[in-house]
């Protein structure tokens, strides 16, 4: 690690002494920021807590959260991300919630955010790893997913300058603290924002750039693209010591497709990355991928085809790695950074992951099973047949009530009918309904038992996708 900040220079992230540095590894999970299928609950992490505070009364729901955040991330893990998995880099995802008063000032600052983070980051110091911390969540949600934890299916933190403002001001008490800290690679303001007027996320970067220089002029900000830090193309715009975000999904690494390395697939995957990338070309900036990665198969889940699945994935991913270590799909450019999405959850993504044989599942496994078949996880997860002709035909009766010229009218325009009307009906309506059953599995667990519980998450306790990490740990 270098004894200096690391710096914007041309189309490169450099050191202190301007040696030019490659940032590669992953983000956390869901431990700051919680996720649905990273850890089992369904719909929104807020709903989530609160529910489950009123079933287990707060000593309980207290005990377990510290529990699970102090053995989420510890120094067993710090040590293997650093000497095995040979990663730099940490990103942290953390909701801003972490940092908000128990009265919901959004002005006030808790103390408890910066305590969780420094948990983390004595760790990572110890064994050279830098970190760039990811504001995941904002109040209304910049975005119109479950992980923004907004529970709607708008992105609200764009219609109201309140939030925006307190947002400004989190940022700002965050650049105070950590303004000295060269262990920190940088801030990466607003994860995936989402707004259908892209000047009104243009203009805000210039005015958290603005107010975050003012305190700590050192650090570099990773700003992320439009529309799930996809689209760059209302950005006319560098701001200083800036690095621009994508994410680089392939829907190749997902249910429902199938990855065979055709020329045409491999075609689609550059063209994808090219699209990306095109403002930073333009502009001669770094570009760094925030998040990539492919969902694997897993027999405790009742999957199908594991094997022949997760080859094909790993196959997508190997072909997407190198296109990064080259800066582009024609191989004469500089490799990029990038984080992949994730380092543990309970068995999707994750490098490592909640032991299928562990008391975890023991407590919710038939419930992960009904959460599966009722298709309450779009990412990743194959709802049941039965199950999804219920929503196949809702989306047939949108396509013959809608006008095809309006099909696609709704922001995101990307979005089809499905991916809408998922989005609504089973992530947020029935999710909302599901979460009340899911918290009764914690009803009369004992501390011990939840102790227990938060412990599946403790390193030596996890499974490690071995062949993923020896991907990882080749490149």
């Amino acid at each position: 690690m270098s004894t200096g900040f690391l710096k914007v220079k041309g189309t490169k992230i450099v050191d202190s002494n301007d040696t030019p540095i490659v940032l590669k590894g992953t983000a956390t999970g869901g431990h700051l920021n919680m996720e649905n299928f990273i850890t089992g609950y369904p719909g929104s992490e807020t709903q989530h807590k609160q529910i489950l505070k009123t079933k287990i009364g707060e000593e309980k729901f207290e005990y377990f959260f510290d529990k699970f955040y102090e053995y989420f991330w510890t120094d067993a893990d710090a040590k293997f991300y650093a000497e095995e998995l040979k990663f730099n880099t940490l990103r942290i995802p953390f909701n801003y919630r972490h940092f908000l008063q128990d009265d919901g000032d959004l002005f006030q600052i808790n103390p408890k955010g910066f305590e969780r983070l420094d948990s983390m980051l004595k760790h990572t110091r110890k064994y050279g790893i830098y970190v760039i911390l990811d504001l995941h969540a904002v109040p209304g949600g910049q975005n119109q997913d479950w992980h923004s934890d907004a529970g709607v299916n708008k992105s609200l933190f764009w219609d109201f300058k309140v939030f925006q403002d307190a947002i400004l001001n989190l940022w700002v008490e965050i650049a105070k603290y950590y303004k000295d800290d060269v262990s920190i690679a940088g801030y990466n303001p607003l994860n995936e924002p989402a707004v259908e007027d892209h000047s009104k996320l243009t203009s805000y970067y210039e005015r958290l750039e603005t107010a975050i220089r003012e305190v700590d002029p050192n650090h570099i900000l990773y700003l992320d693209g439009n529309t799930y830090a996809m689209d760059f193309r209302q950005f006319h715009k560098v701001l200083p010591n800036c690095v621009y975000s994508i994410h680089d999904y392939s829907q190749y690494g997902f249910p429902g497709f199938q990855y065979t390395d055709s020329e045409e697939q491999i075609a689609k995957l550059h063209s994808q990355y090219e699209r990306k990338i095109e403002f930073q070309k333009k502009y001669q900036v770094p570009v760094w991928n925030g998040e990539f990665g492919p969902v694997y198969a897993s027999d405790f889940r009742g999957d199908s085809n594991v094997e022949e699945t997760n080859k094909s994935r790993y196959q997508v991913l190997k072909r997407q790695l190198e296109v990064y270590k080259h800066g582009d799909p024609s191989g004469d450019g500089d490799a990029i950074s990038w984080s992949i999405w994730l380092y543990k959850d309970i068995g999707y993504q994750g490098l490592t992951y909640v032991d299928p044989d562990s008391y975890f599942y023991q407590v919710f496994g038939d419930w992960l099973h009904k959460k599966k078949v009722l298709g309450l996880d779009r990412w990743g997860n194959d709802i049941a047949p039965e199950n999804g002709k219920l929503y196949d035909a809702l989306v047939e009766h949108f396509e013959q009530q809608v006008p095809e010229k309006y099909h696609h009218a709704v922001y995101p325009y990307v979005w089809s009918f499905k991916d809408h009307i998922s989005r609504v009906a089973r992530d947020l309506l029935l999710s909302n309904y599901c979460a009340y059953e899911y918290a009764d599995l914690f009803v009369g667990l004992s501390f011990e038992q939840l102790d227990q519980l938060a412990a599946c998450f403790k390193f030596e306790n996890v499974r490690k996708r071995d062949e993923l990490n020896e991907i990882l740990r080749e490149y």
